[in-house]
């Protein structure tokens, strides 16, 4: 699960990045089609994703399946608890308040892994990507429009920590420049599935789960949701964690294209608007910095 060889390196990382965020985002369309409650939609997500990254390591590391996880130290603990702590805000932020609150703070996240990568890292984003997280911001915020609205607390609360969790997970990332964190995903996923069996009484207060859910379940949970966070999470080896978390925005774009096109839920003209800013932003980024780089490569030869 590599990118090219005769890319660069920050071209491996937005195409392992911006592949990563294609790959998973159905996540909001096959949630609507699993149609299960909070506490077991968290309880399989947890156990078929863990089991998802536990085959993806093997895959990539064969003898070296337990070193890839020795790697990760402490510091890959810290990124597995943070993961976990994204899903159950970001599930348990829909449950409490409205979904376009919850994108609408999720899309704070770049500029919280900004911030906090300035302050712990020492990093300097140049005035560019400023500019494309304010506009991702202003493009996520017409998209959502219309199911914005006040909410609950309880619930932007949990969206909050979900942006914050995020952004602090790529943020750490980026601190142990060189490992790769994301075998640490397995474990993320178990504690997810623990808490929510405890949640759910022991499992007492968990449903069966009909057949097409089970389905959707193993779709999203053990191929989709491994395969594309395997992904993203490699991003910060290649790229600043505030581009990591504007590619990430894309999801939300292609996924509400999904559901429009399965479940006919038509977007608001705003929203079009507002997905064209978003992904017209990323390719201008895109392209300028490739530009800029292709520039600093002439000048040392």
């Amino acid at each position: 699960m590599t990118a090219p060889s005769g890319l660069s390196r920050r071209q491996q990382g937005l195409l392992m990045t911006a592949g990563g965020a294609l790959i998973i985002s159905p996540d909001a369309l096959l949630i609507k089609l699993i149609n299960l409650p909070d506490s077991d939609i968290l309880l399989w997500r947890g156990l078929l994703t863990a089991l998802g990254f536990t085959l993806i390591v093997m895959l990539r590391q064969g003898r070296g399946f337990f070193n890839a996880y020795y790697r990760c130290g402490v510091v890959g603990i810290g990124v597995a608890v943070l993961f976990s702590l994204s899903t159950f805000g970001f599930v348990l932020g829909n449950q409490y308040t409205k979904g376009g609150n919850v994108l609408m703070i999720l899309a704070g996240a770049p500029l919280i892994a900004a911030a906090l990568s300035r302050v712990f890292l020492h990093e300097r984003l140049p005035l560019r990507t400023w500019v494309a997280i304010g506009l991702c911001l202003m493009g996520t915020s017409l998209i959502v429009l219309d199911d914005a609205g006040a909410g609950s607390w309880k619930g932007n609360a949990f969206a909050l920590l979900a942006a914050i969790s995020l952004a602090a997970n790529f943020t750490l990332c980026r601190a142990r420049s060189g490992v790769d964190m994301s075998p640490m995903l397995t474990l993320a996923g178990l504690i997810v599935a623990l808490v929510a069996f405890v949640a759910s009484g022991v499992g007492a207060g968990l449903s069966a789960v009909p057949a097409m859910s089970v389905v959707w379940l193993v779709v999203l949970c053990l191929m989709l949701l491994p395969l594309g966070f395997t992904l993203i999470q490699r991003g910060p080896l290649y790229l600043p964690a505030a581009d990591v978390g504007l590619l990430m925005l894309s999801e939300v774009v292609v996924g509400t294209v999904w559901v429009w096109l399965i479940l006919n839920e038509r977007p608001a003209p705003v929203a079009l608007v507002g997905g064209a800013i978003v992904i017209g932003t990323l390719v201008a980024k895109g392209l300028i910095d490739r530009r800029i780089e292709m520039r600093q490569r002439s000048r040392m030869q």
